[in-house]
């Protein structure tokens, strides 16, 4: 089976990946201008905005994307900024140098979740501690933040020496942070801030279930 495009004919695929480069390719022969808001849906501030978080991803000033793609960095400025539109053959010279196809550049990302509520969380419950992993797989991030719930005289994990930071805020009750022979008390309200260089954990020394929020950098919980 075979299409046409500007009556010349290609033979079809059985992937719409490869006509839709065939159609790219006829098009950047005939040099072909079109306004983007007619592709993907989307509108030049969109293809400014993700040339520009391309560019952004890769460390490069608009002049050394400039330089890489022979264009003036006063238009790739009007692109990133969606004053301007580029021919495909254009864009197509901006998303090699950046290191990217075309169908990358178009490739839908999946939007990155940013809110979580408590059906999300993953918790781990033992006697007389509950450790709740409250943003999912935070392994990945540089901070994991843990909601750390102690029952009255239990201790949490031991922190054992790491390259890391930590800080923490208690939601309610009474612990204290002890750090080898130093054992300092964080009421309700309060905050720790502290660095991994020494083996610590904490301890509650109040009468109530004490709930910490606990934040690791880089995750180690």
């Amino acid at each position: 089976m075979f299409i046409q495009v500007f009556g010349e004919s290609y033979q079809k695929s059985v992937d719409f990946t490869c006509d839709f480069c065939i159609i790219f390719s006829c098009l950047i022969k005939h040099d072909i201008l079109f306004s983007f808001t007619k592709l993907k849906g989307g509108d030049l501030t969109d293809i400014g905005k993700r040339l520009k978080q391309l560019r952004m991803r890769q460390n490069l000033t608009l002049d050394e994307l400039a330089s890489r793609c022979e264009l003036t960095k006063g238009f790739l400025s009007q692109l990133e900024r969606g004053l301007t539109s580029p021919s495909i053959a254009t864009l197509e010279d901006i998303v090699e140098a950046l290191g990217y196809s075309m169908s990358e550049f178009f490739k839908e990302e999946a939007e990155e979740k940013t809110v979580f509520n408590k059906e999300d969380y993953f918790v781990d419950e033992k006697e007389g501690m509950t450790i709740s992993w409250i943003v999912p797989n935070a392994q990945k991030n540089s901070m994991e933040p843990i909601l750390l719930e102690l029952e009255p005289s239990e201790t949490s994990n031991t922190i054992y020496p790491h390259d890391g930071e930590e800080f923490g805020f208690v939601l309610s009750g009474r612990i204290a942070l002890v750090e080898g022979e130093k054992r300092q008390t964080v009421r309700k309200g309060s905050t720790f801030y502290v660095r991994g260089r020494n083996e610590h954990y904490l301890k509650n020394i109040g009468s109530q279930t004490a709930r910490v929020i606990w934040v690791c950098n880089p995750p180690i919980f």
